[in-house]
């Protein structure tokens, strides 16, 4: 009898899974606060517009920075291009990224400066800016398959009113054959 209130006990553990049983062993294991936990670590990169000086926020700032090019509205893109102006590489490269989200002109601009300033980055940073290049490229390449396919479609229009205006003309001409047609049979029936 002493083992049923254990057997029941064991058997809602092993229902229940892993999250009944504590975080932390029992009796002397590390405690709770000994390592806060990644998502309460405050964050120390600055954000903003990113630049190649602090290597620990590098990929952070770079990665907010997209993101926000990504969802900025063209207000916003042009306020940042407008504080983006200069020659250095990391604001080439910056001002790639919110180009390669604005209208399909900017996106060419884009993929300029992609390619001349990639290899000026840092090792740790050009995955993630060949990555977003690659995507862009993607994107105008789609843009560029669908003009095409809108300039065949308009083409095939174009020749298929061309065709139904020589159908038209052929169907004209037969009903003109027809009626001589039958203008000559009368004509040797009454003879």
């Amino acid at each position: 009898m002493r083992f049923r209130p254990l057997l029941a006990c064991m058997t809602a553990l092993w229902l229940a899974g892993c999250e009944l049983l504590p975080d932390a062993p029992f009796g002397g294991g590390a405690s709770r606060d000994a390592a806060p936990a990644i998502d309460s670590v405050p964050s120390v990169c600055p954000g903003g517009i990113p630049d190649f000086a602090d290597p620990a926020c590098l990929l952070d700032d770079w990665v907010a920075f997209g993101l926000a090019s990504q969802r900025g509205d063209r207000a916003w893109r042009d306020a940042i291009l407008a504080r983006l102006e200069g020659s250095a590489s990391e604001r080439r490269l910056a001002r790639a990224v919110a180009l390669s989200w604005g209208n399909e002109r900017q996106w060419d601009q884009a993929s300029e400066l992609y390619k001349a300033d990639l290899a000026s980055a840092p090792v740790a940073l050009q995955p993630l800016l060949r990555y977003w290049l690659n995507e862009l490229e993607g994107r105008r390449s789609m843009a560029r398959r669908l003009e095409e396919a809108r300039g065949e479609l308009a083409d095939a229009e174009g020749r298929h009113a061309a065709l139904e205006e020589e159908k038209a003309a052929l169907a004209e001409k037969l009903e003109a054959l027809t009626a001589i047609e039958q203008s000559i049979n009368l004509r040797q029936q009454t003879d």
